[in-house]
């Protein structure tokens, strides 16, 4: 990558199931031939979105992105505001949806999630109350008395008239949202529409060994008789506690490419992102465990000319706790090391700003006090790595 933003971050959760497998368990891996626990990528990014969207910024809403399989009925509700009725709107959205080649099921539906910027629903509910007349759904054709609904459909989108689909078609530019240029989409139906992503995001590893660990519960009801004992429900919740290797890296380049080249939000955006990737925490199962565990360490780089360099080998010897040393600290002590280690038989090192809360002495970077130090001399080396004024 020519301009590649890393992050590298040890964060220890206290007991807690942040990231469930189909079977309610804690999602796990092995790794070195241990165990480990593990949180994924996908719910991490979902963290961040929301953490973005959910915290002051700067950022317009307009600026993000949803992942919806309702489209119709955001649009729907689009156009009636606009004062179009709700059941003639419904089968324009979904012929127009059709002639884009978008599928609609019976229940208004598309058949997978699409991951959207708010700016392109916009300019399509615009589409559809521009070209409102030109969108005229066929007659089905009648057959023993019942519609053939399939062919319906099918006439349908194709009834849709060409200069209608050609405007539908260019309106899928990625809206300028920020979450879409960050992890990219991918459209089935519109293979030509997908976007790159301009940031990877690993699967968040313990940097030890795990194990599974089970809490059994009992529930009392409030109005039970007195001289009735017992519990009126028990169960089991499984758990872990790890402290988790991340690791995210982020072309800066794409980014900005991905946001149609305007590098006023692209900087906007990164900085709301930095923030989010370090503060976000996945939901699962806080109700019952409140691990609610900001990072001890943050490793931030900027490097040109580079190849992104994951650390989890780092730990592929699992790291054990001593009484001189906690997980935390040892797991610092094994990063740092072998960064060393990678930087000096590759070669390509840049700028790193490291924000460590251990007891750990850190022997790369520049140490920063807190995380806004950390996000703004960040922030002034992509400036000045893009070429921007500082």
């Amino acid at each position: 990558m020519k301009h590649l933003l890393e992050i590298h971050i040890l964060q220890n959760f206290a007991p807690s199931n942040l990231n469930r497998d189909d079977t309610g368990s804690p999602k796990d891996a092995i790794f070195g031939g241990y165990r480990r626990g593990r949180i994924s990528s996908q719910c991490l990014k979902r963290a961040a979105r929301e953490y973005v969207r959910d915290h002051p910024n700067g950022l317009p809403q307009e600026a993000l992105a949803l992942r919806t399989k309702r489209l119709v009925q955001a649009l729907v509700d689009q156009l009636e505001a606009r004062g179009r009725g709700k059941e003639e709107a419904r089968q324009k959205v979904e012929q127009a949806l059709g002639g884009m080649g978008l599928r609609v099921d019976a229940e208004g539906k598309t058949q997978y999630l699409l991951f959207l910027g708010r700016q392109e629903v916009a300019r399509i509910a615009d589409l559809i109350d521009q070209h409102w007349d030109g969108l005229v759904a066929p007659q089905a054709e009648e057959e023993g008395g019942k519609k053939k609904t399939k062919d319906a459909k099918k006439a349908a989108r194709e009834a849709v008239p060409d200069e209608i689909k050609k405007a539908l078609g260019s309106v899928l530019d990625g809206g300028k949202a920020l979450d879409v240029a960050l992890f990219g989409r991918m459209l089935a139906d519109l293979p030509e529409k997908n976007q790159d992503a301009a940031c990877q995001v690993a699967h968040a590893l313990s940097t030890h060994a795990v194990e599974r660990e089970f809490d059994f519960y009992t529930a009392v009801d409030d109005l039970k008789p007195d001289d009735n004992a017992g519990a009126d429900m028990i169960g089991t919740v499984e758990f872990n506690s790890a402290c988790f290797y991340r690791y995210v890296a982020l072309d800066l380049e794409k980014l900005r490419a991905n946001l149609q080249n305007d590098t006023e939000l692209m900087l906007r955006g990164l900085e709301a992102f930095l923030r989010a990737i370090v503060k976000a925490k996945p939901s699962g199962k806080q109700n019952s465990f409140a691990a609610h565990n900001d990072p001890e360490y943050v490793l931030f780089t900027v490097r040109q000319e580079a190849d992104p360099r994951n650390l989890a080998n780092a730990f592929e010897k699992p790291v054990r706790p001593s009484r001189e040393k906690s997980l935390t600290e040892a797991s610092v002590e094994r990063l740092e090391a072998r960064w060393q280690k990678l930087s000096a038989a590759y070669g390509q090192d840049g700028a790193a700003w490291v924000l460590n809360l251990t007891d750990a002495q850190s022997q790369i970077g520049t140490p920063v006090g807190s995380l806004d130090e950390l996000v703004q001399s960040t922030m002034k080396a992509v400036r000045a790595n893009l070429g921007l004024e500082v």
